[in-house]
């Protein structure tokens, strides 16, 4: 009689997300879900007609307001990032987002098999980011960057605050506000398109490693496999407190 045996693997609980990572994550999402609503109208205005006074006809102007609320939220939220990345654990480094290593691009091809061209019986278990993943965020802090010039750059010339002042030159630099329009009217389409991606990917990843990816966004923690994390903790030395 033949005994079949389970292989078991040991997981560790390892805290990954920061909370001020977790906060940003949410914060970010819902400032650019508020700025892509409200940017559509604005693009293509309400046609609203009404026997009321013009006083309490305000429907665009609120619009907008909500518009430049959220984008200095957005905007201060990116400079948050940014300062968190030299900052916070090795999950949150820039180092995670920017490929400087052979071995950053290998990872980059492996995760392309099984993310793009689906290729089976390959697993690539990453405790953070994935290399693929890193790139990408990279390029979205990028258009995070151009979204923040070209919409301080329109609002310049109508802002009577010093901060919106201070990007006044992006204007002259593109050539005037209707190529600057374009750039960030086509900008939030990359935004649509990458929350498309980024959330079909974070559901795909939870359902096939099963080690908690979308939990991880709110608690922070994750679940490696033992030998992975040890392996990666032979590489960088310098990793934060866990709990087995």
């Amino acid at each position: 009689m033949k005994t079949k045996y389970l292989h078991v693997h040991k997981l560790r609980r390892v805290y990954v997300w920061e909370l001020p990572v977790r906060y940003y994550h949410w914060l970010n999402a819902l400032a650019i879900i508020v700025l892509i609503v409200t940017g559509f109208f604005i693009a293509n205005p309400l046609a609203i007609q009404s026997h009321q006074e013009a006083t309490n006809q305000f429907t665009m102007g609120w619009v907008r307001v909500v518009h430049f609320i959220a984008s200095y939220i957005f905007f201060f939220n990116f400079l948050f990032r940014i300062y968190w990345g030299f900052v916070g654990n090795k999950y949150a480094n820039w180092k995670q987002f920017i490929p400087t290593t052979k071995k950053f691009f290998r990872e980059m091809w492996t995760v392309f098999k099984i993310d793009i061209l689906m290729m089976r019986g390959k697993e690539h278990i990453s405790i953070g980011h994935n290399a693929m993943a890193g790139i990408i965020y990279f390029f979205t802090f990028l258009a995070f960057l151009v979204q923040c010039l070209t919409g301080f750059g329109l609002y310049a010339s109508m802002s009577t605050w010093w901060l919106p002042k201070l990007f006044a030159w992006v204007p002259f630099l593109f050539g005037g506000d209707t190529f600057i329009r374009t750039v960030h009217h086509w900008s939030m389409w990359f935004f649509i398109l990458f929350a498309v991606v980024h959330v079909y990917l974070v559901f795909y990843h939870d359902y096939v490693e099963g080690r908690g990816e979308i939990s991880s966004m709110g608690g922070g923690w994750k679940f490696i496999e033992e030998d992975v994390f040890q392996n990666e903790e032979h590489h960088t030395p310098n990793e934060p407190k866990t709990k087995a």
